[in-house]
């Protein structure tokens, strides 16, 4: 296995984001799981778009690498979506983690969320969260769980079932 690599991205990185949000439902379709992402690409739809925009710039993106080939995005931002309350303290929220689908295995999302934990502790924040689509089988709420998240509280934004995850990452203590 090649050695993961990641670099801090950019504005300029809005396009290769969409792209790999487009073959992770492309993926998702393939296998029948239409809850999490529906069936349109990302980049179909301008509302997305925007939105996608609007995380990268509120936040600071990170790009996995492998032999220079980009596998996987991350954007980590100070505060969470509008659909997640907010806390009363600092933390780091995990947005729009998706792996290329050509690096399945690899474990690029574990590392996107190791680098995610320490940018929480590079910057001193004790909390990390992160939400997740919490429908189908729960493989994905179970994915996070292993990396060390805890489950907070579920959630629905319309009809989409979500989950709340919390860690952790100074104190190692409850969420």
């Amino acid at each position: 296995m090649s050695d993961i690599d990641i670099r801090a991205g950019g504005p300029a990185d809005v396009p290769l984001v969409l792209a790999m949000l487009d073959g992770a439902v492309e993926w998702l379709v393939a296998r029948g799981r239409t809850g999490q992402w529906g069936t349109e690409p990302w980049s179909a739809r301008p509302k997305a778009v925007a939105r996608v925009g609007e995380i990268v710039a509120s936040g600071t993106p990170w790009i996995a690498e492998i032999d220079g080939v980009p596998a996987g995005t991350v954007t980590l931002t100070p505060e969470p979506p509008t659909y997640v309350d907010p806390v009363d303290e600092t933390e780091v929220y995990v947005h729009l983690l998706v792996t290329d689908r050509r690096f399945e295995g690899r474990g690029v999302g574990a590392a996107l969320l190791a680098h995610s934990v320490a940018e929480a502790r590079r910057q001193e924040i004790d909390l990390l969260r992160v939400d997740c689509y919490a429908g189908d089988d729960g493989r994905l709420v179970a994915y996070y769980r292993d990396q060390g998240f805890t489950p907070v509280r579920p959630f629905t934004v319309g009809e989409w079932p979500g989950q709340l995850l919390a860690q952790r990452v100074l104190t190692n203590g409850p969420v």
